[in-house]
C-alpha cells in the first residue's frame, strides 16, 4: 500500500485508491467529506518537491485549469501548495482514456471520430480564448465517458500566452508522436500547435495508425520535422475525401498553412458534417526551386532585371555591353508597343465575339420537349445536355437508390415544350440531406431504433440507471428529438437498464481485527470472506487488505474479500539474561509470568551462588511484558518489542530473607497464582514465608 492511501488531506479529502501515475504526480480517487462528492486529487511526487521547474509546471497546471470553465474540460475545485505536499483537487472522471478506446476499437467510424474531435476542438477554442495553450494534446489526456462526452485533462505543460513563448530548448516537451514540428525543435508554440496535435489524433482515429512511428523518440521527432505521412485514404479507403483533407490541413508542418484557430477547423468539420461529399480547396505554397521563392510580380520583375544586369557584367568588351544595352532598350520598347496592340485587338475580338454569340443564341433558341431525367445519374445528365438546360438541384436521401440518382424533376418529362437553356429542377439522392430526430422517449428500445433507422440515421444504444423510466425503455436521445441530423449520422439512444438502487459504502476495516471487521461488514449488510497471509509482519488476526477498497460503492449483499495476517511472519525470538542478586548462597523461589500468565518453564527454585544470571527466551509478535519475582518480590520487569527484537528493563531491589536451616531445597512446582505487577518491591506473602522457613 502506498503512503497516501487511507490518509486524509487537510482534514477533508479522504484518499481511497491510486488511479493513475504520471510523469510528475500521482492521481488518487478521494471523497470530499465537506461537499460529499467523489474527486480526483493529483499529488506532486516527493522527488519533485525541491525541483523548481516541476513545481512551476504543477502550479501552472492549476492556474491554467482554474481559468477555464467548459463542459469538455476537467474542473478544478481546490489547490494546496505546502512545503511537504502539493496537490490539485479536480473533477473525478469515471471513464477511460481515448487512447484506451482507440486500442479497443482499432479504427473508429469516421462519424464517431468527427463527434469526438468536435468536442476536443470546442474545449481548445475555449482554452485558447482564455490565453491557455495546452501543448500536450494526445489521446492519453482525453477522457471518454460512457455517454460519449469527452473531457480534456492534464494541463501540466500548458502555457499562458502572456508568458514567454518558447518551449524548453533542451528538450521537446509533450509526447513526441503528437507534438507539432515547431514544438519538437523548441520554437515558438501557440494555438496552432494544439491544432496539429488534434490532426494527429484524428488521423489515428480514422486509420488506426499513427502518422509517424519509429523505434526511438528522436527518430519520430525527425519524421515530424521532415517526413510526409501516408494519406489516410490509402490506409482506409472508406474515409470521405473531405475528412482526409481536413485531417491533412490540420497537420501541415508550416503553422501558417494550418487552421489558424480551433474555430476555423470546427467550421470545416461542420460543413463536412452537413455534406460528407464536400471537397475543400486548400492552397499551399509549393517551391519546386527552393533558391527562388517568388512571392509577387514586382519581386519577379526585380529578379529578371538583376539577371539581365549580371549578363551585362559578364561581357568583357565595353562595346558589346553598349550594343546589348541598345538592343535591350529597343527590345523593351518594341515588345511594349507590340503587347499594347495585341491586347487592344484581343479586347475588340472578345467583345465582338460575345455580341455575336448572344445574337446567335437568341436566334437559335428553340422550343424543345422536356427530356426524362428521373433514374439517370446527375453526372450523366450534365454530360448529356445538348439543349444547355440549367439544373437547379435539391437533395433527398432514399436508402434503396444509388447516390447521385435523380429522383424527381420539374417540369415533368413530356409535360410541355420549353426553350433550350431553360431551368430544370432536379431532386438528387444524396447524403447531405437532413432528417429530424424522431421523438422516442418512453418507447421500447427496438421501436426507437427502428424509428431512427427509418429516417436513415444510425442508432447507438447507451444504457444508464434511471428511476423514472422502466427497464428497456428510452430515457432520451442525443441529439434531442426534433433536431436536424445529417443522413447516416449517429443518434445516441439512452436506455434505462434498471432502476437506480442506493449503493452501500464499504467501511474501512484494514488495520482492525478480523472480529471487528466481520462485525462492521455485517452491520452494513455485506458478506465477508477472508484468507490468511503467513508472510505478513502484522500481529495475528490483523486485516491487512480489503477488496473492494474502503469507501467504494457496492450493492447490498456484495462480498468483501479480506486478507488477514496469520501472525507467523511477525513472530520473533528475543533472549533475556536475568542478573541474579549477589551474596545470596541459599535457595530462593523464582516466578516468571508473561503478560500476566505464569510460565512454568522458567518458574523454579534457584541458588544465585551457582550462577550469576539466568537465561530465558521468548517468541511472539507485537509486545509482551515479562515479570520476574524472587520469593514473591518483584525483581525485574521486561517490556519486549518483538518487531525490533529489543526489550526495556525495570529493576527493583531484592530484600534477603532468613536462609533455611534444615529443610532441603524444594523441587515443588512454582505457584500458578498470577503475580501482582507493581512498580516497587513488595513483601513476600505469608505462604512464601512459611515455605522458606
Amino acid at each position: 500500500m502506498d503512503k497516501y492511501s487511507g490518509k486524509k488531506l487537510d482534514g477533508r479529502y479522504e484518499i481511497h485508491e491510486l488511479i493513475g501515475v504520471g510523469g510528475m504526480a500521482y492521481v488518487y480517487r478521494c471523497t470530499d467529506t465537506i461537499d460529499d462528492r467523489e474527486v480526483a486529487v493529483k499529488i506532486l511526487k516527493d522527488e519533485f518537491l525541491n525541483n523548481d521547474e516541476f513545481i512551476r509546471r504543477f502550479k501552472n497546471e492549476s492556474k491554467a485549469i482554474a481559468m477555464l470553465s467548459h463542459p469538455n474540460i476537467v474542473k478544478v475545485y481546490d489547490v494546496s501548495f505546502g512545503d511537504m505536499i502539493q496537490y490539485i483537487v479536480m473533477e473525478y472522471i469515471d471513464g477511460i482514456t481515448l487512447k484506451e478506446y482507440i486500442g479497443q476499437q482499432g479504427v473508429l467510424d469516421w462519424r464517431e471520430a468527427l463527434h469526438l474531435t468536435t468536442q476536443i476542438l470546442k474545449a481548445l477554442q475555449h482554452a485558447h480564448n482564455k490565453g491557455v495553450v495546452h501543448r500536450d494534446i494526445k489521446p492519453h489526456n482525453i477522457m471518454l465517458l460512457q455517454d460519449g462526452t469527452i473531457k480534456v485533462t492534464d494541463f501540466g505543460i500548458a502555457r499562458l500566452t502572456d508568458t514567454k513563448t518558447k518551449t524548453m530548448t533542451e528538450q521537446a516537451i509533450g509526447s513526441v508522436h503528437y507534438i507539432a514540428p515547431e514544438q519538437a525543435k523548441g520554437s515558438k508554440t501557440d494555438g496552432k500547435s494544439d491544432i496539429y496535435s488534434v490532426g494527429v489524433m484524428l488521423y489515428e482515429m480514422i486509420t488506426g495508425k499513427l502518422p509517424f512511428d519509429a523505434d526511438s523518440a528522436v527518430s519520430v521527432a525527425l519524421m515530424q520535422l521532415q517526413s510526409t505521412p501516408e494519406m489516410p485514404r490509402d490506409i482506409n479507403p472508406g474515409i470521405p475525401v473531405g475528412l482526409e483533407q481536413i485531417t491533412m490541413h490540420a497537420m501541415q508542418k508550416n503553422p501558417e498553412d494550418r487552421y489558424q484557430t480551433a474555430l476555423d477547423m470546427l467550421g470545416d468539420l461542420e460543413r463536412f458534417r452537413l455534406n460528407p461529399n464536400v471537397r475543400f480547396d486548400y492552397k499551399y505554397f509549393v517551391d519546386s526551386e527552393p533558391t527562388r521563392h517568388v512571392k509577387s510580380l514586382k519581386k519577379a520583375e526585380r529578379i529578371i532585371r538583376e539577371e539581365q544586369e549580371e549578363e551585362e557584367l559578364a561581357l568583357d568588351d565595353d562595346d558589346e555591353a553598349e550594343e546589348l544595352k541598345l538592343k535591350k532598350e529597343h527590345s523593351n520598347k518594341y515588345y511594349a508597343i507590340k503587347s499594347v496592340i495585341i491586347s487592344a485587338v484581343l479586347v475588340i475580338a472578345v467583345v465582338f465575339g460575345a455580341a455575336l454569340f448572344r445574337g446567335c443564341t437568341s436566334a437559335q433558341s428553340t422550343d424543345v420537349e422536356v427530356p426524362k431525367y428521373v433514374g439517370m445519374n446527375i453526372v450523366e445528365a450534365k454530360e448529356k445536355n445538348p439543349n444547355n438546360f440549367k439544373f437547379e438541384l435539391k437533395s433527398r436521401y432514399v436508402k434503396t437508390k444509388e447516390i447521385g440518382e435523380i429522383l424527381e424533376q420539374d417540369p415533368q418529362p413530356g409535360s410541355k415544350r420549353v426553350k433550350s437553356g431553360s431551368v430544370i429542377e432536379l431532386t438528387v439522392n444524396g447524403t447531405d440531406t437532413e432528417m429530424s430526430v424522431p421523438y422516442c422517449k418512453n418507447t421500447a428500445t427496438k421501436d426507437a431504433v427502428k424509428a431512427i433507422e427509418e429516417r436513415n440515421l444510425s442508432a447507438q444504444v447507451i444504457e444508464v440507471y434511471d428511476n423514472l423510466t422502466p427497464k428497456g425503455y428510452v430515457c432520451d436521445t442525443f441529439p434531442p428529438a426534433g433536431v436536424k441530423a445529417t443522413v447516416g449520422s449517429t443518434v445516441f439512444v439512452i436506455v434505462s437498464k434498471d432502476e437506480y438502487t442506493e449503493k452501500i459504502t464499504v467501511p474501512k476495516v484494514t488495520d482492525s481485527t478480523l472480529y471487528e471487521a466481520q462485525k462492521k461488514l455485517t452491520e452494513k449488510k455485506l458478506e465477508c470472506k477472508y484468507t490468511y497471509d503467513d508472510e505478513s509482519l502484522e500481529p495475528e488476526g490483523t486485516v491487512i487488505q480489503q477488496s473492494p477498497l474502503q469507501y467504494s460503492k457496492v450493492e447490498e449483499g456484495a462480498v468483501v474479500n479480506l486478507v488477514v495476517s496469520s501472525g507467523k511472519g511477525s513472530q520473533t525470538t528475543v533472549n533475556i539474561a536475568v542478573d541474579l542478586p549477589s551474596n545470596i548462597d541459599y535457595d530462593i523461589k523464582m516466578t516468571v509470568s508473561v503478560d500476566g500468565k505464569v510460565d512454568s518453564n522458567y518458574s523454579k527454585t534457584i541458588n544465585p551462588s551457582y550462577n550469576t544470571s539466568y537465561a530465558m527466551s521468548f517468541t511472539g509478535s507485537g509486545t509482551s511484558t515479562v515479570i520476574v519475582m524472587l520469593n514473591g518480590q518483584t525483581y525485574r520487569k521486561y517490556v519486549i518489542d518483538y518487531s525490533s527484537g529489543q526489550s526495556e528493563v525495570s529493576s527493583y531491589d531484592f530484600i534477603p530473607t532468613e536462609p533455611p536451616t534444615t529443610k532441603p531445597p524444594t523441587t515443588a512446582p512454582p505457584t500458578t497464582e498470577k503475580p501482582t505487577e507493581t512498580d516497587a518491591p513488595t513483601e513476600a506473602t505469608a505462604a512464601d514465608n512459611e515455605e522458606v522457613e
